[in-house]
């Protein structure tokens, strides 16, 4: 393979690569802006610039193509004094906004002028000034001070998001950026521009003076809105989600998250309408009691049924533990084969990207397990029936909400004998439920989803319960004194009393007589898979950061796996 020196040190490079593309593969950092490894190559900052051997001036690195035999210098004084130049030309009229710029902490001006630039400035005269605080869109505000035009926003949404929306207009120092006429920049991804922004020109109007990065701590996690399962970062100051960032993953969702997830996928978690406590009906009323007194209350009422004679819901959007302990209840202790759960197909609404019309995190994880749509001809079509006609006595139901779903099963959901229901926040189910145990979101829990392509895919507590505290109170005192003021400061704020499923689930099936022997979710984990031979030989470790992907010819017959 043909090889370039890149400061004194020789890598092979494929044809056609350019110099930014081979350092940045080897680690060698060549500062940039306008550069980006999914755009294509504009070459507007000059920030990459270089000194090559046998060539008269600096070149940029995003823009020049490797040669055999080239000897590229990027920190030869030549090429600091270049960058030099470039970063006190990029701040002539660049505004002093950084203590109240949202991008403060994350900002390549920042970093680089610390780095790269002089120090000083030689212009003295008044800044040019633009306009600020304009509204681009339904979600993103833009600051014509800051932008650096370096063409970011404009390339991916015309080559990612297909929504060639964004166009520069004027020329010299009064160049910005604007929507076409009468159009609006709307597009399903468009909050993307945010993150790929290296400057604080573009900001999230939902997250606009929120808090400082310092502020917050990251979490990698999973997005809960479609089969896609899109790499994230959750975002926490004072135990309240504040943003989702998309995280890196070639493979899944490479650099990108849609709007929809980024905007609506963590709310729910801050809600008021969050279930803090068990509750039980007492004379038509729920009322809050305490998790023994409803546990006890679950065990005496279902003690009344027979196999047949009880319901599963299981839930596409819990974890692969959650819906395991699930199902092994149903079987073992509730001694039923009736559980099935309920799809959530938007049909259309799918796009070449990332979107998926399953807007669901794991239901190819469900079908791992077992768990289908309909079992034993019970299904969210035939429920009301079996209900009214009292073969179906008990109903359980796990983060999901039936009534929403098919509102004319309403009236047969009232004509159960028993209604438990687990859940994170109230809806059109639990207000009939005569049990109600409140549930774990996926910010506040450990597990697993499986994406549409079989990826496996871990998620973390960002958030913590009171349930967490709890657990945390048996550490080690020598770990305690390592982790816990940290966690101290991490878990500020509201705090739910919720559990996730299997904990609640293992709970209430040991008291009937079950063997439930689970201190972790990676303990449920290790027992899927020894009964499920797609997921053999995994566990957390393994699954890492990035996802662990199976191969399943049953799943691929059934177009599961696409």
């Amino acid at each position: 393979m043909p090889k370039v020196t890149i400061d004194g040190i020789q890598y092979e490079f494929n044809p056609g690569e350019t110099i930014i593309e081979v350092a940045s593969r080897n680690g060698v950092e060549i500062p940039h802006y306008c550069w980006h490894p999914r755009l294509s190559v504009s070459g507007n900052c000059r920030m990459c610039l270089v000194e090559v051997e046998k060539m008269p001036k600096l070149v940029i690195a995003c823009a020049t193509q490797a040669m055999d035999g080239m000897v590229v210098h990027t920190k030869s004084e030549k090429a600091v004094k270049g960058r030099e130049h470039v970063m006190e030309f990029l701040l002539i009229n660049h505004p002093l906004d950084c203590p109240i710029c949202d991008e403060a902490g994350e900002c390549a001006l920042q970093d680089y002028a610390y780095r790269y630039g002089t120090g000083y400035s030689r212009f003295i005269e008044e800044k040019n000034h633009k306009p600020k605080r304009v509204k681009l869109g339904p979600y993103v505000m833009f600051d014509a001070e800051r932008c650096i035009s370096c063409s970011r926003c404009i390339r991916f949404s015309k080559e990612i998001a297909k929504a060639d929306q964004l166009t520069f207009v004027q020329r010299g120092d009064r160049v910005t950026i604007e929507t076409f006429p009468g159009k609006e920049f709307d597009n399903p991804y468009s909050l993307n521009v945010v993150d790929i922004c290296p400057v604080g020109a573009l900001t999230n109007i939902d997250f606009r003076f929120k808090a400082r990065v310092w502020e917050m701590s990251a979490t990698k996690s999973i997005c809960p809105g479609c089969a896609r399962g899109c790499n994230i970062d959750i975002w926490v100051r004072n135990n309240e989600i504040l943003r989702l960032t998309p995280r890196f993953n070639e493979k899944v969702n490479d650099y990108w998250m849609c709007d929809h997830g980024r905007i609506n996928c963590f709310k729910f978690v801050n809600a008021d309408d969050r279930i803090d406590g068990p509750f039980v009906k007492k004379e038509s009323q729920l009322v809050l009691v305490n998790w023994d007194e409803a546990v006890s209350r679950a065990v005496s009422e279902l003690k009344r049924f027979k196999g047949n004679e009880f319901a599963v819901i299981a839930s596409p959007f819990a974890t692969l533990e959650d819906n395991y302990a699930l199902l092994k209840f149903s079987k073992q202790i509730l001694k039923t084969n009736n559980i099935f759960f309920i799809p959530h197909i938007k049909p259309g609404d799918q796009d070449d990207i990332l979107i998926r019309e399953d807007k669901t995190p794991n239901s190819t994880g469900l079908r791992l397990l077992g768990i289908d749509v309909s079992k034993n001809d019970l299904s969210l079509e035939t429920l009301d029936e079996k209900i009214n006609s009292k073969s179906i006595k008990c109903l359980i139901v796990v983060e999901d909400d039936p009534i929403a779903v098919k509102p004319e099963l309403k009236n047969a959901i009232q004509n159960l004998d028993l209604l438990i229901v687990f859940a994170t926040n109230k809806n059109k189910t639990t207000q009939y439920a005569d049990i109600l145990f409140p549930a774990a979101t996926y910010a506040e829990k450990n597990g697993v989803f499986v994406n549409f392509q079989g990826f496996v895919q871990r998620i973390r507590p960002a958030v913590a319960t009171i349930d967490v505290d709890r657990s945390l109170d048996g550490l080690a005192q020598s770990r305690w004194d390592k982790f816990g003021t940290e966690f101290d400061k991490w878990a500020r704020g509201r705090k739910v009393n919720a559990r996730s499923d299997w904990k609640i689930i293992s709970q209430i099936a040991n008291a009937l007589g079950g063997k439930f022997d689970y201190d972790t979710s990676e303990d449920v984990f290790i027992e899927i898979t020894q009964n499920v031979k797609e997921l053999a030989n995994l566990d957390y470790e393994t699954i890492g950061e990035l996802g662990y992907q199976i191969k399943s010819s049953k799943l691929i017959e059934e177009k599961i796996l696409v």
